[in-house]
């Protein structure tokens, strides 16, 4: 669709964009599912279509490309896309989907495998007001390897003239442990050399593998002819490559949502609650700094390091070769990815909730929200004010929403801790209300003779 963009970070994530800057984690576009937020709350955005509805079940999609802040708040800056889904009251009966594929067709570094993607939907009016929906999607796959060998410190030893696989600081895109912030000061025969650990690259850390399980189930009672009550469950258990400022295997990553929504023409409500539970979650680049760490601490590396340098450089060795040597002899014992120590070390690292040793992403936080919307002008018409005209429009609502965040001690710190670990949490919350006044031009609706011609109409309102 003309000016909407698809950002798709790795092969289990898409994130939609319609206007200004974006990113991988869109936090300024709103993506709604039956007017209901499918925001991961620790992120403050949708992960990909994690809470979203499997294509089976959608009837809809409304794409507002531009702000819309007004009416959905501030994150709908760059945009929103209201997914609608298919009602059971008018939608019955057994779907089921297929998806079939192959990626990493010619890959040298893995080999063909496969995606694929199953859903199913299931409807059924169990009587004449109530109504059963279900939902599942199962996929699976092998996500696309980040193996970008760029360098990204180029100059980093050009005043020494090292330069390419020379550069003692080397960092290249997709290899972790080597990055600024692991570069050591180096000082030889009156000059200074950056020089940084060796790290990993990322396919040696992260598992591939990705899967995605969503669920959901949903009843519908019909209070009269127009009016509904709807309860809504979604599950979405992920297995997948997610990318921020680091990137994080995401491993037994859990969202759960419930929702309780009253639609009729007067009165429209919605209540519900998110919860998110980051599971065995790691972040790549705290994993790869932290196996180098843990194998041989910066200050006994880089002494080892300058030991070899030494050694090479009195056999007469030049001054490039005497970095590598100097390499060699520090990473000498280090663990290697494959061996069964590697392994056991990766686990380890992966449950301490500390980047500074270790790589866990432990995260919880739940998101509690609440709205109505009462339609002025039909509930005076329906109360017998007849003088109302029908394009008269006069709405008015409120909301609030609250966000608990279970501090993590990474991504969240609380500043002021305290002994109940209640009160440790990070809460925070909005409130809003607004109005809207409208009439429709153009026709003899609006008062008892026509403003406009005929053929044209507008709409006046404020919000």
């Amino acid at each position: 669709m003309k000016g909407v963009q698809v950002l798709t970070p790795s092969l289990g994530f898409k994130v939609l964009n319609a206007r200004g800057f974006a990113n991988t984690t869109n936090v300024r576009f709103v993506q709604l599912v039956d007017g209901i937020d499918n925001q991961a709350p620790h992120i403050g955005g949708p992960i990909g279509n994690a809470l979203g509805p499997s294509d089976l079940d959608i009837s809809g999609v409304e794409i507002v490309p531009g702000t819309v802040a007004a009416l959905y708040g501030l994150n709908s800056i760059n945009g929103l896309a209201n997914f609608s889904t298919r009602n059971p009251f008018t939608s019955e009966g057994l779907s089921v989907q297929q998806k079939t594929g192959l990626n990493h067709v010619g890959d040298p570094l893995i080999g063909a495998r496969l995606y694929s993607e199953t859903s199913v939907r299931y409807a059924n009016v169990l009587r004449p007001r109530l109504a059963l929906k279900l939902n599942g999607t199962y996929s699976r796959g092998y996500d696309w390897i980040a193996h970008d060998h760029t360098e990204l410190n180029p100059n980093g030893n050009a005043t020494v003239g090292l330069l390419g696989a020379d550069n003692p600081a080397r960092d290249p895109v997709n290899s972790y442990g080597n990055e600024s912030s692991n570069r050591i000061t180096f000082r030889r025969g009156g000059k200074t050399y950056s020089v940084a650990r060796t790290g990993y690259d990322e396919r040696d850390v992260v598992d591939y593998r990705l899967q995605t399980i969503k669920a959901d189930a949903a009843l519908h009672y019909k209070l009269g002819r127009a009016a509904e009550l709807a309860y809504t469950y979604r599950l979405a258990l992920l297995d997948n490559v997610y990318q921020r400022s680091n990137r994080f295997r995401l491993q037994d990553y859990r969202l759960q949502q419930h929702a309780l929504q009253l639609t009729g023409p007067v009165v429209q409500a919605r209540a519900y609650v998110t919860s998110e539970n980051t599971g065995r979650s790691y972040n790549l680049r705290s994993m790869a700094e932290n196996l180098d760490r843990t194998y041989k601490s910066d200050n006994a590396w880089i002494n080892d390091y300058g030991l070899g340098y030494d050694q090479a450089l009195t056999a007469s060795q030049t001054v490039a070769q005497s970095h590598a040597a100097g390499r060699a002899l520090a990473d000498a014992g280090r663990y290697q990815p494959g061996t069964a120590e590697f392994n056991q070390k990766l686990t380890e690292l992966r449950d301490i909730n500390n980047w500074d040793q270790g790589a866990a992403l432990h995260v919880q936080a739940s998101l509690v929200h609440a709205e109505a919307q009462l339609n002025v002008a039909e509930a005076l018409r329906r109360g017998g004010q007849t003088w109302l005209p029908a394009t008269i429009d006069l709405l008015a609502g409120a909301d609030h929403r609250t966000y608990v965040i279970v501090p993590d001690g990474n991504y969240f710190i609380n500043p002021a801790p305290d002994k109940d670990p209640l009160r440790d949490n990070l809460i925070y919350g909005k409130i809003g209300a607004f109005y809207k006044a409208g009439c429709e031009f153009g026709s003899r609706r609006c008062g008892s003779r026509p403003r406009c011609a005929p053929t044209r109409t507008t709409t006046l309102a404020c919000a």
